[in-house]
């Protein structure tokens, strides 16, 4: 890549707290925590609920006097909420460059270098389309490599006076910035690499930055050297805009009570294989091996504890939902012992290709074989894109839903469900 490129990364600001206050702006100002499944644990807070003093992971069940006290509002996690205001989002920025990476459900990675406006006057209309048209506040770092624009978004989050856009590209002393950033929150630098160049002296970006490339190679082999270029503005990771293969798909779940009968369980983890079925084929991918896995609660000592797992493989490699349930219900059968409390189950796929273009197995059916099959589940997904998701499915699953998770504090999914929609009152 040339020297002159200038990446930018957009970051949502405290996500998963920014989607609940924009459909409730009397939380704004306020402290919010989302839990994990079951209500388990923090897994997001507000900048008020962090300033409290609430860690990441912490059991809810543990801080709820400190929620009562500080009026923290607590939320289940509504992932079918954020993962479609996380599409919009990036669908709007996407509006402004077509060189895009989506890098995870609230960042993503711009190259602005070739676009007619200035970069951090076309970051600013960036951040303002999309907090007008979802709601979200987004801060935006602007730098010539894509470790430079992590180190200049850091900058924009926590420096309020920058007003959530940041350029390193136009700073006057780029190094005062480097010799902020911790050796820790270097992106490529993980905790083990970050120990060992401790050791050394190295506490920050800057004196990393300033290390010859032979020493970084031979102690954290070439990713090491990246980083080490990338920091001195030799861009060498490109935008990633390909469509990568998943190297396993998994659907688990923790219950929100025990489970000993087995007729439950096999509903669940039939169920638990057609999410699998239905992940697989909107990513257009067939599996070639499927693994059931079951556990106890190992916090309760005072029962019996197990834990097993077992992985069969398909006949064809397959995201036909009776094909993955049918050998489901066979490795549960193997694995499944009574007299054990059941807290989590999980179906996990792998050995994934893409459904055309795979490698193919002398003795297997032909593809003509599977039309029917293929015509049936996108009937089944198209039914269930536009009713809902579980409107349609397969009776294995079972009717009742007495194993569904506990979500106590879960908000309406306001943009995907006609029945939660936002109601305005005159």
């Amino acid at each position: 890549m040339p020297t002159s490129t200038i990446f930018a990364l957009l970051d949502c600001n405290n996500f998963y707290a920014s989607c609940e206050r924009a459909f409730n702006p009397k939380l704004r100002g306020k402290p919010i925590v989302v839990l994990s499944n079951n209500d388990g644990c923090v897994i997001a807070r507000s900048n008020e609920a962090k300033a409290l003093g609430i860690p990441m992971g912490a059991p809810a069940f543990k801080f709820q006097p400190l929620f009562r006290k500080h009026g923290v509002h607590v939320f289940s996690s509504n992932f079918a909420l954020y993962g479609d205001m996380s599409r919009r989002v990036m669908d709007t920025a996407s509006r402004f460059t077509p060189d895009m990476e989506i890098y995870s459900i609230d960042e993503a990675f711009l190259r602005l270098d070739r676009m007619h406006e200035q970069p951090l006057e076309l970051t600013r209309k960036i951040r303002a389309t999309i907090l007008q048209w979802t709601g979200i506040p987004v801060s935006i770092g602007i730098g010539r490599t894509k470790t430079l624009a992590k180190i200049a978004n850091r900058v924009a989050k926590k420096q309020p006076e920058h007003g959530g856009g940041f350029s390193l590209v136009d700073y006057p002393d780029p190094d005062q910035i480097l010799a902020g950033i911790d050796i820790e929150d270097v992106w490529g630098i993980g905790r083990q690499y970050s120990k060992k160049l401790r050791e050394f002296g190295i506490r920050n970006a800057l004196q990393f930055s300033k290390l010859e490339k032979d020493w970084v190679k031979k102690r954290m082999t070439v990713n090491g050297m990246h980083t080490l270029l990338e920091l001195q503005g030799v861009p060498c990771i490109p935008l990633d805009q390909t469509v990568t293969t998943p190297k396993s798909i998994v659907c688990s779940r923790t219950f929100a009570k025990a489970i000993m009968d087995k007729v439950q369980l096999e509903q669940i983890v039939c169920g638990y294989a057609a999410r699998v079925g239905e992940r697989l084929r909107g990513q257009r991918c067939v599996a070639g091996q499927l693994q059931v896995f079951l556990l106890t609660d190992r916090f309760r000592l005072d029962r019996p504890q197990y834990s097993n797992a077992a992985t069969v493989s398909l006949a064809v490699p397959s995201s036909h939902t009776p094909d993955l349930i049918r050998s489901a219900q066979r490795v549960l059968e193997l694995i499944c012992k009574p007299g054990f409390e059941y807290r989590k189950a999980g179906v996990m796929v792998f050995g994934i290709e893409q459904e055309h273009g795979r490698r193919l197995n002398l003795f297997e059916p032909s593809p003509t074989d599977r039309v029917p099959n293929k015509a049936l589940m996108d009937a089944m997904d198209q039914i269930n894109t536009k009713w809902g998701a579980m409107t349609m499915r397969v009776a294995a699953e079972g009717t009742g839903q007495r194993w569904v998770m506990r979500q106590a504090h879960l908000s309406p999914r306001y943009t995907t469900h006609w029945k939660e929609l936002a109601k305005v009152l005159s």
